[in-house]
């Protein structure tokens, strides 16, 4: 029971950083799934709009799913804190209703649920939000683990991230600031680096950061493959970066520029030092 347990919560944290950086994503645990578990909606204030997610019970019993709200938000190290519904300075959880609210699946039975989203004549801004799908299977005395108090047992929660942003809405903006060296790197065969990258505007930023290696000497430059992450507004994102030491050759002076790529017809962003 411990070891199922324990690999179910590894599924979760899974889904939960895969739900921030895809857009259209699957979740599974071992009794269910839910598709997808990203929904970005686009109303403008005053209006409304429905998203379908899929729920399918993949267990050999009937289950019950029911369907809770709840808020996030990020500090200052990129971290996620969870919150209770409407309790966010960005919270939308009073602008989200999901209808059916309860649903009974028999086995490998699956069924949609819709994800409604009302938007107030003021709400002009980006906000986000948290809807937790939760299973709950009623059980026999003789199903019923000695572990387990009463005869309803809770199955893991699977979350789908909700984001609200007007199409009228542009405000994209960011900034990428304080490109550094880390003394030690992961891999002895790379030097590392660290630049953070700031979501300045009010849209969700899907934020792509790459190095440029410039030989001074020569004016030979190497670009390296991107990282990419997505920021909320407001928040800080921290991005590692490493090159191969074989592209720097002794005794040779070389600036490097982490550069940020957001689209949208932004400029682009760079921050810039010189390594040797």
């Amino acid at each position: 029971m411990t070891m199922m347990i324990k690999n179910v919560e590894i599924r979760i944290k899974w889904a939960f950083v895969l739900a921030m950086l895809l857009v259209h994503v699957t979740a599974y645990t071992q009794d269910f799934e839910v598709s997808p578990v990203v929904l970005n909606f686009s109303v403008e204030p005053g209006g409304i709009a429905t998203e379908k997610v899929l729920i399918r019970n993949h267990a050999n019993t009937t289950q019950h799913f029911e369907f809770k709200l709840g808020d996030y938000e990020v500090d200052d190290n990129g971290e996620k804190k969870r919150l209770p519904p409407g309790t966010a300075s960005r919270s939308c959880a009073d602008w989200i209703s999901v209808n059916p609210g309860f649903l009974e699946l028999k086995p490998n039975e699956e069924a949609e649920v819709n994800v409604i989203m009302t938007v107030p004549k003021n709400g002009s801004e980006t906000r986000w939000g948290i809807i937790y799908v939760q299973a709950a299977t009623e059980r026999t005395s003789l199903d019923v683990d000695k572990n387990v108090a009463a005869g309803v047992l809770l199955k893991p929660r699977i979350v789908i991230f909700v984001s609200q942003s007007p199409k009228s809405n542009t405000n994209f903006q960011g900034k990428i600031q304080n490109l550094t060296e880390l003394p030690i790197s992961k891999d002895p065969a790379s030097r590392e680096f660290e630049v953070e990258v700031m979501n300045s505007g009010d849209k969700m930023l899907e934020s792509k950061v790459y190095l440029v290696l410039a030989d001074i000497q020569s004016g030979e430059e190497i670009r390296y493959s991107p990282t990419k992450k997505t920021l909320v507004p407001g928040s800080k994102g921290v991005f590692k970066l490493t090159i191969p030491k074989s592209d720097i050759k002794k005794g040779r002076k070389y600036a490097l520029a982490a550069v940020l790529d957001y689209g949208h017809r932004s400029a682009l962003e760079a921050v810039q030092i010189m390594i040797e």
